[in-house]
C-alpha cells in the first residue's frame, strides 16, 4: 500500500511540475514588447513624447547655442572583447532619442528659450551590408516617422547643415565629451577649432539624475526581470554546485523574462568569496553551510538594475548567519525609513552606520559590526548600474532611484552579508522597487525549502 501511494504522489507531483511548465511556457515574459519591424537594435518603440521632452528641458538649460551629439559604432567582432551584444547605443544619444541605429548624429540649434530645431542624420543604407549587420534605418520618412524627429538627412550632408546652424545662431557648440567620443573625428576637430566649444555631459546629466516616467517603467521592468533571475537562482541552488553554475540559472532567468543583457557582470560569491566586494570569477564550488553573496541585474530598454541578496547554498541559515543577517536588513529598513526628498545619501550613510554601531553588542568581536560595513551605502542607477550625479547636487528629489546596500564582512569566518535593493524616492518618502525578491531569512528559507 505505501508503494502504491509513493506511486500515486509521485505521479501527482509530475502532473503538478507539467502543468506549471505549461502555465510558465503559455505566459508571456516580463520584458516582453511588440516588436517594431523597421527599427534595429530590439525594435522596442521610442517614446517620442519623452524624447521630445527631454530635448526641450536641454533647450531650457541652454537658451541659445548648438548640441551636437554622436550615436555609437558597431563593436569590432575581430579586435574587441565582446562580451554580449556587439553594439549598446552611446547613453547620452539615447537620453534624447531612444534610438538603436549605428553612426547617426542629433543636431539640436536653440534660438532662445523656445525655439528648437532638431535633425536626426543616418547613414544612407546599404542593402547589402545589412545582409550582414541587420536592418538599419535610413534617412527617409520611416525614420522621421518612427523617432518623432520629422526633419532626418544623410550623414553626408552634416557638415553643411552644422556650418548653417552656426551661421544661424550665435553661441556655444556643446557636444559631450568623454571615453565615448574621445576618438570621433568630428569633435575632435570641433575641440581644435577655436569655437566656443563645451562639455555637454554635465547638463545631460543633470537631466538624468530625475527619471521621468519612461525612464521609470523601464527601470521597474529591468527590476522585475532582476529578481526573477534571483529567485530562480535560491530555486536552482544545492550545496555542490559551483558558482558558475548558480550564475547560469540566474542570467537563465533574466534571458527567460526578456532581458537585454546584464547590467554589469555577475557577483556570486559562495564561503570566502563572499567577503570580497566585486568578486566576479564565481568559479568555486560550493559546500554544505556557505552563505552565498548574489549581486547581479539585468538590463532592459537601456536601463539597468542592481540588486543584492545573500542566502545559504542549504537554504538553512544559521543561528550565527541569521543574527548578522538581521543586522544587516535592520540596517537597511533604518536607512529606508529615512529616505525623502531633501536628504542626501550622505545622511543615509550616516544614519546607516550608526544604527548598526549602536545594534552590534558582541556581534562582530571587539569591534563594532560598523567596522566591517567597508563601502558605501548606495548610489544612483539608470541606464549606467552607477548612474550620473553632478557635483553639487546632494539633495534627494522625487523621481530619483537610488540603491540601499549595507553590508558585513567578516573574513575570518568565511562569512559576508550583503542587502541590496533599488528604491524610487517619491514626494512622501521612497517606495521599494524590488521588494518582490525575498528579504528575509524566512521568506528566503521558504522559498528554497519550496523548491527541494
Amino acid at each position: 500500500m505505501r508503494c502504491c501511494v509513493a506511486s500515486l504522489l509521485l505521479v501527482a507531483g509530475v502532473a503538478v511540475a507539467a502543468q506549471a511548465q505549461a502555465r510558465a511556457a503559455t505566459s508571456a515574459p516580463l520584458g516582453a514588447w511588440t516588436t517594431v519591424p523597421e527599427l534595429p537594435g530590439m525594435g522596442r518603440p521610442v517614446d517620442t513624447a519623452a524624447v521630445a521632452a527631454r530635448r526641450r528641458a536641454l533647450l531650457q538649460r541652454i537658451g541659445r547655442g548648438t548640441v551636437l551629439i554622436p550615436a555609437a559604432h558597431e563593436r569590432d567582432l575581430e579586435k574587441e572583447y565582446v562580451q554580449d551584444n556587439d553594439f549598446r547605443q552611446n547613453n547620452t544619444f539615447f537620453y534624447f532619442t531612444e534610438l538603436e541605429t549605428q553612426d547617426a548624429w542629433l543636431l539640436l540649434t536653440a534660438r532662445g528659450p523656445d525655439s528648437l530645431d532638431t535633425v536626426l542624420f543616418l547613414p544612407p543604407r546599404n542593402p547589402g551590408q545589412e545582409r550582414w549587420t541587420g536592418l538599419r534605418l535610413g534617412p527617409d520618412s520611416v525614420a522621421a516617422r518612427l523617432s518623432g524627429i520629422p526633419t532626418v538627412l544623410s550623414t553626408d550632408s552634416l557638415e553643411r547643415e552644422l556650418r548653417a546652424a552656426r551661421v544661424r545662431v550665435r553661441g556655444p557648440i556643446y557636444v559631450p565629451l568623454d571615453l565615448t567620443t574621445r576618438d570621433e573625428r568630428r569633435v575632435i576637430d570641433l575641440v581644435f577649432s577655436g569655437q566656443d566649444l563645451r562639455n555637454l555631459r554635465q547638463l545631460a546629466d543633470s537631466l538624468r539624475e530625475v527619471k521621468d516616467a519612461d525612464e521609470l517603467a523601464r527601470l521597474r521592468k529591468a527590476i522585475d526581470i532582476s529578481v526573477a533571475g534571483h529567485i530562480a537562482a535560491m530555486q536552482a541552488a544545492r550545496p555542490g554546485m559551483y558558482e558558475y553554475e548558480i550564475e547560469a540559472a540566474l542570467e537563465a532567468g533574466f534571458r527567460r523574462n526578456g532581458a537585454d543583457r546584464v547590467g554589469y557582470p555577475s557577483i556570486v560569491g559562495s564561503g570566502p568569496n563572499s567577503t570580497t566586494l566585486h568578486y566576479d570569477v564565481n568559479r568555486r564550488q560550493t559546500r554544505d553551510g556557505d552563505l552565498v553573496v548574489v549581486d547581479a541585474a539585468a538590463e532592459w530598454g537601456q536601463y539597468t538594475a542592481d540588486v543584492t541578496r545573500t542566502w545559504p547554498v542549504n537554504g538553512r541559515f544559521t543561528p550565527r548567519q541569521k543574527a548578522i543577517y538581521d543586522l544587516v536588513l535592520a540596517t537597511q529598513q533604518v536607512a529606508f525609513d529615512s529616505v525623502r526628498p531633501g536628504t542626501t545619501m550622505r545622511d543615509l550613510n550616516r544614519i546607516a552606520q550608526t544604527y548598526m554601531r549602536a545594534h552590534s553588542g558582541s556581534l562582530c568581536g571587539e569591534q563594532t559590526c560598523d567596522a566591517y560595513f567597508i563601502h558605501g551605502l548606495g548610489h544612483p542607477i539608470g541606464m549606467d548600474v552607477h548612474d550620473v550625479t553632478v557635483p553639487g547636487r546632494l539633495k534627494f528629489e522625487p523621481g530619483m532611484v537610488i540603491t540601499l546596500e549595507p553590508g558585513i564582512y567578516l573574513a575570518g569566518e568565511s562569512l559576508g552579508v550583503r542587502i541590496e535593493d533599488d528604491v524610487l524616492v517619491t514626494p512622501t518618502g521612497a517606495e521599494w522597487l524590488s521588494a518582490k525578491a525575498p528579504r528575509t531569512t524566512l521568506e528566503i528559507e521558504r522559498l528554497m525549502r519550496g523548491a527541494r
